[in-house]
């Protein structure tokens, strides 16, 4: 795995492949990248922003829209060896202080969260995980997105998820197993 493009484009990331995480693979990455810069129908760049990166696995999305501009990435993920490979990959790449690091469960951050408020929120529960819509709707309640933002949701492509209680879906696109959802908070 790598970074596509930005500061910090071709350095590598440090990745693990077990039963609980997944690594999002760099031509999905790339391709969620171009929506957002290309599509009409996504207004926000990524220059300046602030990601969440939920169940952000080793961060690769995360790590990514740092080097593409990024003020600042938060990344919670409960697994702890997806962590240690996550704290290792901030070291290596020199960006620990555009980063907080959140090893709890994604629901316990948004319940206690300090009411930050990002645009860019990036979703990637285990495709197993039925339950991360509960997420969506702290989200939405504790309103922690600002005016101008963006979810991107990666999910398995023949899984159907009622979300309609909790975005607008903008966009959705198949890449193999992943389908990538592009929404935003109604």
């Amino acid at each position: 795995m790598r970074i596509i493009s930005g500061k910090l484009k071709g350095k590598s990331i440090n990745f693990l492949k077990n039963s609980t995480t997944r690594p999002l693979k760099d031509s999905v990455k790339e391709n969620i990248f171009n929506i957002l810069e290309h599509s009409n129908l996504i207004k926000i760049g990524i220059k300046d922003t602030s990601i969440l990166d939920l169940y952000s696995g080793v961060g690769s999305f995360g790590l990514e829209c740092i080097s593409r501009g990024a003020k600042k990435a938060t990344f919670v993920e409960s697994d702890n060896i997806a962590v240690k490979v996550l704290r290792e990959n901030l070291a290596k790449l020199g960006i620990a202080n555009q980063t907080n690091l959140n090893n709890v469960k994604v629901e316990n951050f948004l319940i206690k969260n300090n009411m930050e408020k990002y645009n860019i929120f990036f979703l990637d529960p285990p495709f197993v995980n039925q339950d991360f819509t509960k997420n969506l709707a702290l989200i939405k309640k504790n309103k922690i997105f600002e005016n101008k933002h963006i979810v991107i949701i990666h999910r398995e492509h023949n899984v159907i998820d009622n979300l309609g209680d909790y975005v607008n879906t903008l966009v959705v696109k198949n890449y193999g197993r992943s389908k990538i959802i592009f929404a935003t908070f109604n």
